[in-house]
């Protein structure tokens, strides 16, 4: 890796649908911001456990100094359950996981997984006790991303799902962050950056993905990314290695 890259690296976890990650930040430059996906963190930076909260719009990747985190992205909908907190109350915060549970056991975990030697692992079989703890993800919420995902409309979901509609966005709020509209959103956006990534036209991704036309998709990525989409993928071929 050059001086000029940001090291990410990530694996499937155990735990179902979570994905496990680490990056190194060691570039002066602005990394990219994270953008919105619908998922849920817990995080480990320099000796701290934080959870990082559902985003509604682009947040800045972190301190553009030589940093190095390690984090748990769970399933949409999963972590509320784990962490014992409606999404809703996290929305667009990252908090420390003391502000979440008892300081002297997130002492304990926190160092649990800097002592480890590899603090991955460390960090993902704290949620994997989590989740043993807290029991089977609710099918219905992974039921609600998969249609979703899949470009279907709310109302569609809703009826597939056997709720209302005010029942479903109640539902949404407690699990994802955010009503099913936006959840859809913003899984409409991370397909169409999967299909561009891919070397997708822009105008071919935005047809494909569900968007109205380029424009639809270009305000998207004004309003969700903070930035057109060429310059997004301009930006990631520099700040990731080759397959990242």
């Amino acid at each position: 890796m050059g001086d000029d890259l940001i090291d990410y690296r990530e694996r499937p976890s155990r735990l179902s649908g979570a994905v496990v990650w680490t990056r190194t930040m060691t570039r002066v430059e602005e990394p990219l911001p994270v953008l919105p996906d619908g998922c849920m963190d817990l995080l480990w930076r320099d000796g701290t456990l934080l959870v990082a909260g559902p985003d509604t719009t682009a947040h800045p990747a972190g301190a553009p100094t030589a940093t190095q985190y390690t984090g748990v992205r769970f399933y949409p909908g999963t972590a509320p359950a784990l962490l014992g907190v409606p999404a809703h109350e996290l929305r667009d915060r990252r908090v420390e996981l003391a502000d979440l549970w008892p300081a002297a056991t997130v002492r304990e975990l926190a160092g649990r997984v800097e002592d480890a030697p590899d603090r991955a692992a460390a960090l993902e079989a704290i949620a994997l006790g989590q989740a043993a703890e807290a029991g089977p993800p609710d099918p219905l919420l992974r039921q609600i991303v998969a249609a979703l995902h899949a470009g279907r409309s709310v109302a569609a979901t809703a009826d597939a799902a056997g709720l209302g509609a005010r029942l479903l966005h109640r539902r949404s709020l407690a699990a994802f962050g955010y009503g099913p509209k936006m959840l859809a959103r913003i899984l409409r956006l991370q397909r169409a950056l999967a299909s561009a990534h891919a070397g997708t036209s822009p105008a071919d991704t935005a047809i494909a993905t569900g968007y109205a036309d380029q424009a639809h998709l270009a305000r998207d990525m004004r309003e969700l990314a903070g930035m057109p989409l060429g310059e997004w993928l301009a930006r990631r071929g520099r700040d990731r290695p080759s397959g990242a």
